[in-house]
């Protein structure tokens, strides 16, 4: 598959396609995804910390439903709308589901990220520029 072609969008909904068994199996975290160049790099689930009761795991609790994860995933494709002018960063995707109520909830988070370093590269202060006229 050649990601540099296919639109971030796409990309997102790809995703979450092979995240969709983990998130049936998960109650709440956050879904992060990569990017450089607008490609998806590096993505996953980052689950909530599970707890335990006098040093016991309980009973893993239902995630989210077939269905809820089908709205997540639209939602997601949905906000790469709300992605302006950068190529490089993350994006998150916190979700939690209600236990007893089958309600859910999602927020996003984009993180743009620049390298300083490139643009270095490219000025130059006057002063140096001076200096070089002014060798022989």
């Amino acid at each position: 598959m050649n990601l540099d072609a296919m639109p971030l969008a796409r990309q997102v909904d790809y995703v979450f396609k092979q995240l969709e068994e983990e998130l049936l199996h998960t109650t709440a975290g956050t879904v992060i995804i990569q990017v450089r160049n607008n490609v998806v790099g590096k993505f996953g689930v980052r689950h909530n910390p599970i707890e335990s009761k006098n040093g016991q795991i309980g009973q893993a609790e239902q995630g989210m439903t077939p269905q809820q994860v089908q709205a997540f995933r639209q939602m997601a494709i949905d906000s790469i709308k709300l992605k302006r002018s950068w190529t490089h960063g993350e994006i998150l995707y916190d979700f939690s589901v209600r236990t007893g109520t089958g309600a859910w909830s999602a927020s996003i988070s984009f993180e743009s990220n620049y390298n300083l370093a490139n643009g270095m590269f490219r000025y130059q202060p006057k002063y140096a520029q001076q200096a070089l006229k002014d060798t022989p």
